[in-house]
């Protein structure tokens, strides 16, 4: 089929080069102009494993090709995607529809013949309603059908997560969607993927649903973390406890210092917002939200209490920028807040990640940079893991004993057992990890 991709970030770029891969003649268009050069060059503007090979590999077959021109491919295509982004809105949190309106506008003016224009941008209730409206008031000949089909992309496995999804969910108001948009997932049929159809407006909850959940499971251990440092309780101990409840499930329960990203914050943030408009309140995710914004500060707090309640003048190692490994996403990343925090109090800052640093310096600012963890603990009076990248989890740890400063070991992801950090002779301060049990606990 051939599919025009309105967005080339990072849901635009890894869906057309996962649909291209497929067999579809996808082109990928986006408005800058210098992103579009690169990508004609194989030159990959965010990092996610495997994708500078895939997008090569597909461009290299003739099924891929990048634009600024949106019209030729988007008359020419079976199937209009629109992958723009949704940021939170300045001053309110509602999500910023000006990207997905204003691409349905070009559409509306580009389009010939039957077309399925379909949302995969994280849009709220109502916003394909709209969508269709404004096609139709711009070009009152279009003939369309308007479909949301949201993304669950992990960063970091977003293209295995493409290849082998849970769900593909599909909303439609218009029968004549349901044959192309099966016929754009069919590949995926050998992999029995799920392929459910709903009304639109449920398809455009889902995906805000099913994010505000997993935030709300990321806090809740999270609190239950701060409980078990109280009574003396571990919390990976319990995490695994009720974990292993089919009904709960493990995924989702590893305490540290909170949710951050492109897509839980302002997700969250979005429904919230969206649940105040039509007057039913989502108090359970409002208090999430709430205690996700705390919570990373709160993680300063305890660095600070780990070098001996004042971190005036004190060098902290921080290891990891990013939200999580595997990606150079640092929107809303813990780091940000804990960084931030620590400079508050006086600390001086060393960071190293493998591939945060470069967008890290567009929003730190009062920070050195080294070339590894050893690097930036050298004289260090702290050394603190915020994200858990592959390269932290086997430290030598007499090598850093025999560079740091003061022997102080903080795990805000629970990546080492105490006793292995210990024993090479560091104080060492975990998340939910209680030295011994509570006076008078029960």
């Amino acid at each position: 089929m051939r599919i025009a991709m309105i967005g080339s970030g990072y849901v635009g770029l890894v869906s057309g080069a996962c649909f291209a891969d497929f067999g579809h003649d996808v082109v990928c268009i986006d408005k800058a102009a210098e992103k579009i050069e690169a990508l004609k060059n194989n030159r990959i503007p965010i990092f996610e494993p495997g994708l500078d090979a895939l997008v090569k590999s597909n461009v290299d077959a003739g099924r891929l090709s990048f634009t600024t021109d949106l019209a030729e491919p988007v008359a020419a295509a079976d199937v209009v995607f629109i992958a723009v982004g949704t940021p939170s809105r300045r001053g309110d949190g509602h999500a910023d529809l000006s990207y997905v309106y204003g691409a349905a506008r070009e559409i509306a003016r580009a389009i010939k013949g039957f077309t399925v224009v379909v949302t995969k941008s994280t849009v709220p209730v109502g916003t394909g309603d709209e969508v269709e409206r404004i096609i139709r008031e711009e070009n009152p000949e279009a003939d369309v059908a308007v479909v949301s089909n949201p993304e669950f992309l992990r960063e970091g496995a977003a293209i295995g997560d493409f290849k082998r999804p849970d769900r593909i969910v599909v909303g439609i108001e218009d029968e004549r969607a349901r044959e192309p948009m099966t016929e754009v997932y069919r590949p995926l049929y050998l992999n029995q993927a799920p392929l459910l159809f709903t009304s639109r407006r449920t398809s455009e909850l889902i995906k805000y649903a099913a994010n505000a959940f997993l935030a709300m499971k990321i806090t809740f251990i999270n609190e239950i973390a701060d409980l078990c440092e109280h009574v003396g309780a571990d919390v990976q101990q319990v995490a695994r406890g009720i974990g292993l409840d089919n009904r709960i499930g493990s995924k989702f329960l590893h305490a540290g210092p909170g949710y951050g990203g492109s897509c839980f914050p302002k997700d969250t943030l979005a429904l919230v917002k969206t649940a105040q408009d039509y007057a039913s309140p989502i108090r359970l995710i409002e208090t999430t939200v709430s205690i996700n914004d705390q919570r990373k500060r709160a993680m300063a707090r305890k660095v600070i209490q780990a070098v001996g309640g004042d971190a005036r003048g004190k060098t902290i190692a921080v290891l990891g920028l990013t939200f999580k490994p595997n990606t150079d996403d640092m929107r809303d990343a813990p780091s940000l807040s804990i960084i931030q925090a620590l400079q508050d109090a006086g600390a001086v800052i060393r960071a190293y990640d493998p591939e945060g640093m470069e967008p890290a310096k567009a929003m730190l600012s009062g920070v050195s940079y080294g070339t590894s963890a050893y690097d930036v603990a050298e004289g260090a009076d702290a050394v603190v893991i915020v994200t858990e990248w592959d390269v932290f989890r086997a430290l030598d740890f007499p090598r850093l004993k025999s560079i740091v400063k003061a022997p102080v070991f903080v795990d805000l992801r629970n990546v080492y057992p105490r006793e292995e950090v210990e024993r090479h002779g560091f104080a060492f301060t975990g998340v939910g990890r209680a030295t011994k049990p509570a006076a008078g606990g029960a």
